[in-house]
């Protein structure tokens, strides 16, 4: 293992406070991502306690409209690739509130959630989804499998990267599938984090950044052939990937194999291509602080959108307190009224934009951009700016 970027001790991302008296006991843990020089898997080497992560959420799936038509489209994707019918159970693990199950039972298909998330997995309930709310592991998914039966679909989005253990997540979901079912994963890519410096997508839930070759690796050590990689643009760039019984499918297919290769031939498990990476970053924090210091000498008022995770990473290694950053808004009723995590800034409803009229805010949640912008055309009519940060600080 070799550390290549260093973001600083850091408080959890997803760690909300609820009032100033928090502030001072705020617990920081080392932010630090290392490169396999083996496996070429990205990672992080400290790990939280899941239940100190998850236990009460606070991100929902079900705030966005691009999350929405993501959810469409991906539920007829595999709708079609596995003809999938009423008598067909789809398993979504991680499921958050429901949104993509929903979608599946527009389609007359049979749906479980498990989330961990106690307070997500009611709303899902309440929504109509039913959703055990446990951690996932090899042997709920054994105690699922004998009262529920086997799945054709088992579906994971953005939580094979948060689990301690990939293989015993992978051996799960393969328990739960038929003969000729389908474990499909959706992960952020490795190839658009380094080529847009995306670094502000890892914090301490995200303990893997995948690329092919590392999934392929863990595939093959759980029994499972990849049958098929997707490209989807979600979250600043996700991989899709479709798998299978190795028994039936034999090995990965082809184009898999030949995007392994492609990856090698791009760097992706050449210490020196991460180590640019995180000079890069470095350049990417200095240009960002110069712009709103300049536009803070300048007399005018900036204000953040969107209290993502990725935000907090972002906030925390740049340093940008109330002093820059008077405030930030979100969609999300549970984070409004509260302080992101370090630097504590309040988070208000996004109707303070049009009551404050700041001149620029700054989009942390960037993989929104378009959407926000969108949403946000009376505050554009009346002069605001918007402010990317990704890959380097930009006013659009």
């Amino acid at each position: 293992m070799t550390r290549f970027l260093e973001l600083g001790d850091q408080p959890l991302a997803n760690a909300f406070l609820r009032s100033q008296d928090e502030f001072a006991d705020e617990p920081t843990f080392p932010l630090d991502v290392y490169l396999c020089r083996d496996c070429a898997l990205v990672q992080l080497l400290d790990v939280i306690d899941p239940e100190l992560l998850f236990r009460n959420y606070l991100y929902v799936t079900g705030t966005s409209d691009t999350i929405a038509q993501h959810n469409q489209a991906y539920a007829r994707s595999v709708g079609q690739a596995l003809e999938l019918g009423s008598d067909d159970l789809v398993i979504e693990v991680a499921s958050n509130d429901g949104s993509l199950l929903r979608c599946f039972q527009e389609h007359g298909v049979r749906t479980l959630g498990v989330e961990p998330a106690a307070n997500i997995a009611e709303q899902a309930r309440a929504h109509g989804v039913e959703t055990l709310d446990v951690f996932f592991d090899e042997a709920a998914a054994q105690e699922i499998r004998a009262s529920r039966g086997a799945a054709r679909a088992v579906i994971g989005n953005n939580v094979l990267a948060h689990v301690d253990d990939p293989q015993g997540f992978l051996r799960g979901c393969k328990a739960l599938l038929d003969e000729t079912g389908l474990v499909m994963v959706e992960v952020p890519y490795l190839g658009p984090f380094l080529e847009r410096l995306e670094y502000d997508t890892v914090y301490h839930e995200h303990l893997c950044y995948f690329s092919v070759g590392p999934l392929a690796r863990l595939c093959d050590a759980v029994g499972l052939s990849i049958v098929r990689i997707d490209f989807v643009p979600v979250h600043g760039g996700s991989l899709r990937m479709y798998a299978g019984h190795a028994g039936v499918h034999g090995g990965h297919a082809a184009d898999v194999l030949r995007l392994v290769e492609q990856e090698r031939g791009q760097g992706m498990a050449s210490l020196e291509r991460f180590e640019r990476f995180a000079e890069e970053v470095a350049e990417g924090r200095r240009t960002l602080l110069e712009l709103l210091d300049r536009l803070k000498a300048e007399g005018r008022s900036v204000a953040g959108y969107g209290a993502p995770a990725k935000g907090n990473t972002l906030l925390n290694y740049c340093g940008i307190d109330t002093g820059r950053l008077a405030y930030t808004v979100d969609k999300n009723p549970l984070k409004v009224g509260l302080y992101t995590p370090g630097m504590h800034l309040p988070v208000l409803p996004v109707s303070t934009l049009l009551e404050r009229k700041p001149d620029y805010v700054l989009i942390l949640a960037w993989n929104f951009a378009e959407e926000i912008q969108r949403q946000q055309q009376a505050y554009r009519e009346q002069g605001g700016r918007f402010i990317v940060p990704i890959p380097r600080a930009e006013v659009i």
